[in-house]
Order: structure tokens, then C-alpha cells, then sequence
């Protein structure tokens, strides 16, 4: 759905106290900042987090509210303006754009938790960013009033960046009346230590360290169970009128972690075209002395690589929008809605990936250098495909399941 039609629709119009920007305004916005944010992706690498002067411009330009809340000072728009946004940014810094996909759509899942927690955080800080750590690991405790946090969370993708952090862990029975399984806990910066473990080959920017909490102490209404996120039936759901609030988390935020991995290829495809067009072959080997740009397997490297981009693009662009068509028709976002997003999020990660792999190829000895961005882009295409939600082997499983008629085995 556009978002012309959206706020057209008398029924599900959403009230704004500002003027917001438009989606051409938002790229164009975004395209004005990429010069200066792809100048810094090997600071970004060799720093191991993003750099401040990044998460300072998108911040300022008023980025990191795109989904959230209107009633909060946000813009409300679905999830497919971030997306194409985390697509324009990775072109220039894929690190960069994984943190701020996380950042932008935290404030769209904080609109999920009880009215409080939104409080207790955007009445202190109108953009603040969140980092997260959804696999369900330490330890929560029952205590008066809310939960003891103990353990080690790893992969908090921006943790240096962040004031507060999204954490998993498994909730006990409480005399509250929460029901045991998987929560997302919601605690300050000041509660938790980051440790100094992220040294990888791809996505090396984003950061993503282990927080470590001791004896945190939660209070019960910043938790909320995971069993919500996945139906989309919140807290915050009933606190805004908008019922692009009501579709399941996983429809949504891993599309922008899909869309770092595909606007990494798409930027690796341009910078392989500038730097091919003009180059000539040298050394004592057939065809030396040629330009690359006349060899037909250099053509086809780009037209494969250019299909594969396209395709995952569209792929993830048509999944957040049909999830928004059918929430606002008053239709509820069925299993295999759900496994749908699930799979194009992570086929769209492969095809990333292959438009990667099929251009770091052919870029001979100059591509061996860390400072080639083709083969930046392919190390971060393939790290995207290593996250548990967009692992082609661990999502694609669930919707063959599914089309065998098998119960599917996994998060969606």
C-alpha cells in the first residue's frame, strides 16, 4: 500500500501534530548524508561499532523515526519507507545500515510495550536508540514488583551507541500472573556492561557485543512476551490507533536487517560497474590489454547480478506492504502470511548474497584489498545471511513444512 492511499482512507487516517516529511523528502534526505557515511565504512570496520558522526546525522535528520509512533512525536509510516531506506544507506555502509534498521524499528516494537515503558522513554529522549538481543539467554528471576536479570545477551548490534537494549530471556511464572515463556526485557544502558567480543569479517561495523547484566532488576511492566510480538496482540496495540501496530514483529523487523544485505549488493553493483567500465586487462594472459567491459562474462556477472538485486528488492518491498494491505483491511495476518515474510526476507538475503559472490569474483587483485567496497559488500552480504532469522538453510525449512503440510519448526 502507498502511503498516499494509506493516509487517504478516512478509517485508518493518522493524526499527526506536524508536518511530516514525504517519502521522496526522506530519500532525498538519506541520499544527501550517503556521501559522508560511505567515506567512513573502513572507520566504521576498524572501529568495531559505528561511528558517532553517523548515528549524529541520522539522528538529526530526524531518521530514526519513520515508524514510530505519531502520538510520540513520530512520522507512522509502514514498514516499507524503512525498508527502502535501509536499502538507500547500505549502498553507502551496510554496518551502518543494519544499526540504524535496528534503531528505526525499535521505536516501532517499543510501541508495543505497555503505554509506561513508551513513557518512561521518549518523555526523557524523543529519538533514542535501542539495541537488542532477542535470543532468549540468561536468566530471569520473579521478585516484587518485576524480574532479576543475570547472564550474558551477545549480539547487541549498536550496543555503544545505545541508551537502552532490548533483552530475551525466558519469564518465569510471577504473582503478576505472566504466563513462563520467552520475554523481551527493557533495561537501561546504565544496567548492563558491554564486552569487548566482536571482531568478524563481515558487518564488522555494527558492533554487535555481548552485554553482560548482574543482579538487573526489571520492573514487570517493561517486559513483554514474545507470544504478543509474534500475534501482534500488545500492549501498545491498544494504546495507538494504527493498525499497522498490530502486525507481527517478525513480518516486520527482519526485513530491515534483509534490506542491509540486499542494499550492500545493490551498492556493491554500482561500484562495480564504475570501476570495471574503464578498466584494462593487463599482463600476459589471453585477451591482456582489453577492456573488462567488453568481455561477456563480465556482462553477464552484471545482468545476473543486476536480476538477483532487483528480485530482492521487490521480494521484500511486496511482503511489508501486503502485510499493511491486509492488517488495515480488519483481516488478522494468517500463519502463512507470516511464513511468507519469513521466507522472501531470507531468499531475499541469498539473492544477496549471489549478486555479491557473482561481482567479488571477477574483481581480480585490485578485490583482495579491505578497501575495495565490492568486497566489502560481499563479506557483509554473506555475514547478513548468518543471522539465524535470514539463514536461508533455517527459514526456507519452515516454509517447504509448510507446503508438505508439516507443522513449521521455527520463529514466525
Amino acid at each position: 500500500m502507498s502511503h498516499t492511499a494509506t493516509l487517504e482512507n478516512p478509517q485508518t487516517a493518522i493524526q499527526h501534530t506536524e508536518v511530516r516529511p514525504t517519502p521522496a523528502e526522506l530519500l532525498a534526505t538519506m541520499r544527501a548524508l550517503l556521501p559522508q557515511i560511505k567515506a567512513r565504512a573502513a572507520e566504521a570496520e576498524k572501529l568495531g561499532r559505528i561511528p558517532a558522526e553517523n548515528l549524529r546525522a541520522l539522528r538529526d535528520a530526524g531518521l530514526y523515526r519513520i515508524v514510530k509512533p505519531a502520538k510520540f512525536g513520530g512520522y507512522e509510516y509502514d514498514f516499507d519507507m524503512l525498508v527502502e531506506l535501509v536499502m538507500e544507506l547500505a549502498q553507502a555502509c551496510a554496518s551502518t545500515a543494519w544499526v540504524y534498521g535496528l534503531y528505526a524499528a525499535h521505536q516501532w516494537l517499543l510501541a508495543s510495550f505497555d503505554e509506561r515503558v513508551q513513557r518512561d522513554v521518549w518523555d526523557e529522549d524523543t529519538d533514542p536508540a535501542v539495541c537488542g538481543s532477542y535470543a532468549p539467554a540468561g536468566k530471569a528471576t520473579a521478585a516484587a514488583g518485576g524480574y532479576v536479570l543475570n547472564g550474558r545477551w551477545s549480539f547487541a548490534s549498536g550496543c555503544d551507541g545505545a541508551q537502552w537494549a532490548v533483552c530475551a530471556s525466558v519469564m518465569p511464572a510471577d504473582e503478576a500472573g505472566h504466563a513462563p515463556g520467552p520475554a523481551f526485557f527493557l533495561v537501561p544502558a546504565s544496567d548492563y556492561v558491554i564486552h569487548g567480543d566482536w571482531d568478524v569479517v563481515g558487518l564488522a561495523g555494527t558492533g554487535s557485543k555481548t552485554l553482560v547484566l548482574e543482579n538487573v532488576f526489571v520492573p514487570s511492566h517493561r517486559l513483554l512476551a514474545f507470544s504478543a510480538t509474534i500475534s501482534g496482540n500488545t500492549p501498545g496495540s491498544k494504546v495507538h490507533a494504527n493498525p499497522g501496530f498490530r502486525i507481527p514483529m517478525l513480518s516486520n523487523v527482519p526485513s530491515c536487517l534483509a534490506a542491509a544485505g540486499v542494499g550492500a549488493a545493490i551498492g556493491a553493483l554500482a561500484d562495480y560497474v564504475e570501476a570495471t567500465g574503464k578498466r584494462v586487462t593487463r599482463g600476459a594472459v589471453a585477451g591482456g590489454n582489453n577492456r573488462m567491459a567488453e568481455f561477456p562474462t563480465i556482462q553477464l556477472r552484471v545482468a545476473d547480478a543486476a536480476a538477483s538485486t532487483d528480485a530482492a528488492k521487490e521480494i521484500l518491498l511486496r511482503d511489508v506492504r501486503a502485510r499493511a494491505v491486509t492488517i488495515r483491511s480488519g483481516q488478522p495476518i494468517s500463519t502463512g502470511d507470516r511464513i511468507l515474510s519469513r521466507r522472501g526476507q531470507a531468499f531475499a538475503v541469498s539473492l544477496a548474497i549471489r549478486a555479491a559472490e557473482a561481482l567479488n569474483a571477477s574483481t581480480g587483485g585490485y578485490g583482495l584489498a579491505m578497501s575495495n567496497p565490492v568486497q566489502r559488500a560481499w563479506r557483509d552480504a554473506n555475514a547478513a545471511g548468518r543471522h539465524i532469522s535470514l539463514n536461508w538453510d533455517a527459514v526456507g525449512t519452515m516454509s517447504g513444512q509448510m507446503a508438505l503440510g508439516l507443522e513449521p519448526k521455527g520463529q514466525y
